[in-house]
């Protein structure tokens, strides 16, 4: 078996065990410890894609391909560049970190709890890692199954009504995708392998409405504006995992998607429509930012500021240079990061005080000294201050902004006023000044393992944005690859 299939099916075989276990609560202990070991061991076999991948080559690496369904072509085709090697090895991590930070909070189905996620995990690495398009397809909508049943059993209150806005929102854009594929594999006389379908000379008509039903599937999975309503939604209702697996991981997915399709397949159309897609962009930096600032709940604040960071990403894919491109890939790991470290620290009061609201607080730094110094590096890694992660994307971005175009830089930039203002607010609320009531008086600071999740993503956190060469060397050589290809027309 190859490293990557380790990688996707380690954690799907631990959370296939894990759901054979039962659900008693006996044996809570010894589901907590096997999903553990299940994480771990899902994190240990992606190092070596890391130790062994040749950081100058642009060439697809770890390849695995089997014949899968000899009637239509499928090959079971594995493999990873530098573009989607950083996403394996966050997905992998950030496995680890929900399962150490549901140790204790989750006491209903454990095993189920545990069993979704180490499931889920597999399933997005391996949508990072198929190049074969029908393969792709089966891992994105796969994903959608865990996501739906974590959010509809251990949601809050109205998780019925997210978990069905969720489900439907994604699928009815995937549905649509479905046909641009299917398209495809006739086009192409019947073949699935996406390297094929990069060489595919495509009409203009054909590659706009390609490109836009791409679109359908991937910009409702960022979510880029308008079609980001069911974000809030979901993060409300969602457990503390589920909203960080949601912003770190899944909304990868989408821009992901735009890489390994709108761009390379239909690069006319993608030149085309990128004013429009500047335009999106835009609009979700600016117009929710301002949305995130009036929020009242911490989960629907911190929501909307995911909508506004992963604008950036799908703003540096569409002005075609390496710097803006590099820094949108740049900024999907930081934001993975960063937004599943400020969701498992709303986590960590909510599990004390069983309230988001922001007025529930105040003073927090009072009676949980610890904890509030980690929220201020996460608080700050969130507004882009430089030295953290949140800074090194967005700031690579507005620098590819700014060499394609003086306005869309200095709109973007100016942006970042607003991140800097929603988050500092939020945290001068929650967390200084006296202590706002009784509920915060009683509370007690982070235990050992809550101080281990947080410690481990502030390393990472501080690390990338001192030390970013590492991240941006493995994808230099994969993205100045892209840019070539998408540089040439297809038209016939």
């Amino acid at each position: 078996m190859g490293l990557l299939s380790l990688a996707i099916w380690t954690p799907v075989l631990f959370g296939v065990l894990l759901l054979a276990m039962g659900g008693d609560k006996r044996d809570s202990g010894a589901v907590r410890w096997l999903a553990l070991l299940g994480a771990v061991a899902g994190l240990a076999v992606t190092v070596p894609l890391y130790t062994g991948f040749q950081a100058g080559s642009a060439a697809m690496q770890f390849v695995e391909r089997v014949l899968w369904v000899p009637a239509f072509n499928v090959h079971y085709h594995l493999a990873v560049d530098g573009i989607s090697l950083w996403l394996v090895l966050l997905t992998a991590f950030i496995n680890l970190i929900v399962v150490l930070a549901g140790w204790e909070v989750i006491q209903e189905r454990v095993n189920q709890y545990m069993g979704a996620f180490l499931i889920l995990s597999g399933l997005m690495i391996g949508v990072f890692s198929a190049q074969d398009a029908m393969l792709f397809y089966i891992f994105f909508e796969a994903t959608l199954i865990p996501m739906y049943l974590i959010i509809g059993i251990w949601g809050g209150p109205n998780k019925i009504y997210a978990a069905f806005k969720f489900f439907l929102y994604t699928l009815l854009g995937s549905l649509l995708m479905l046909v641009a594929l299917i398209y495809l594999y006739n086009v192409s006389g019947g073949s699935f392998d996406l390297q094929a379908w990069y060489k595919l000379p495509l009409g203009a008509q054909a590659q706009t409405l390609l490109f836009f039903a791409f679109f359908a599937a991937f910009a409702v999975k960022i979510p880029m504006w308008p079609v980001h309503t069911w974000l809030p939604d979901v993060h409300v209702e969602a457990p503390t995992g589920g909203s960080a697996v949601l912003a770190a991981i899944m909304l990868k997915l989408g821009a992901y998607g735009f890489l390994r399709f709108s761009l390379p397949i239909t690069p006319d159309a993608a030149h085309e429509w990128s004013g429009l897609m500047v335009g999106l962009s835009l609009v979700a930096v600016v117009y929710v930012g301002l949305v995130a600032m009036v929020q009242q709940d911490m989960k629907k604040l911190v929501a909307y500021s995911s909508v506004a960071h992963m604008g950036f990403v799908s703003l540096g894919f569409f002005l075609f240079n390496d710097l803006s491109v590099s820094g949108a890939i740049v900024q999907m790991i930081a934001h993975g990061f960063v937004s599943a470290a400020m969701f498992l620290g709303i986590g960590v009061l909510y599990d004390r005080v069983h309230s988001r609201e922001i007025a529930s607080y105040g003073g927090v730094v009072n009676t949980m000294p610890k904890f509030a110094a980690f929220a201020l590096l996460f608080t700050m890694a969130n507004c882009g201050l430089p030295g953290t992660a949140g800074f090194v994307g967005e700031w690579m971005v507005i620098l590819g902004a700014v060499k394609a175009n003086f306005w869309v830089g200095l709109i973007a930039a100016s942006a970042l006023i607003f991140g800097a203002a929603y988050s500092l607010w939020m945290f001068k609320r929650v967390y200084l000044g006296p202590v706002g009531n009784d509920d915060v008086k009683a509370l007690q600071d982070i235990n050992g393992r809550e101080f281990l999740v947080m410690a481990l993503l502030a390393v990472m956190v501080l690390y990338m944005g001192i030390h970013p060469k590492p991240f941006t060397d493995v994808m230099d050589a994969s993205v100045a690859e892209l840019l070539k290809h998408v540089a040439v027309s297809k038209l016939p």
